[in-house]
């Protein structure tokens, strides 16, 4: 597999560590991968799935409004569930504008779409990362849970982008639509170096 060599000013070579060359560049791996975003998009089809059939998610988004509304919520004694005035000042622009008749449908399909795109391991660093701002908005707007978790396995998911869905739709997919790089006669990627004037 592919191994990044970052060149240093002295011309020395900078190599990720072996372990870190094995789980993220080394297609072996996959399997490892292969178990965690099946688990992971098992959890997100799961999340989503009793939110489409409900119509207080995908019709009135009214599910989604009490849970705003809840969040945003200031008690006289004690801490609220958002600890950042800008995004209860966000949260709350989304409640003025009505904007939960149109995000609930959005966060209860993109769930399950995000879980589906997991477990068929197609564009796994793409569906990790709309996974993991999914997980960190839910945080931000005070539930805690299991985001935390999700988010750091969806962090892993993403750093192992180019073999978590070798083991799926990603070995053809990846192909199909190439990568922003390319391979050198030592099957390292070439790293553009930025070249200086000289006064």
């Amino acid at each position: 597999m592919t191994n990044i060599k970052y060149p240093t000013s002295n011309g020395n070579m900078i190599h990720d560590p072996p372990l870190a060359r094995f789980l993220f560049s080394d297609k072996r791996a996959s399997w490892i991968w292969l178990i965690l975003r099946i688990w992971l998009g098992l959890q997100w089809i799961n999340a989503g799935s009793h939110k489409i059939s409900d119509p207080k998610w995908v019709s009135t988004g009214e599910a989604l409004k009490a849970y705003w509304l809840n969040s945003v919520r200031v008690p006289e004694t004690g801490t609220p569930p958002i600890a950042f005035d800008w995004y209860r000042n966000f949260i709350n622009s989304l409640l003025g504008s009505n904007s939960y008749t149109w995000f609930g449908p959005l966060v209860a399909y993109g769930e399950v779409l995000i879980g589906v795109a997991l477990i068929a391991g197609a564009f796994v660093g793409i569906a990790a990362f709309f996974g993991a701002f999914m997980n960190w908005n839910f945080i931000m707007a005070g539930s805690a849970s299991s985001n935390g978790l999700l988010l750091a396995l969806a962090i892993l998911l993403l750093m192992a982008w180019k073999v978590a869905g070798y083991l799926g739709a990603d070995y053809f997919l990846l192909r199909w639509v190439g990568v922003p790089w390319h391979e050198g006669p030592d099957n390292t990627v070439n790293i553009p170096t930025l070249k200086t004037s000289t006064s």
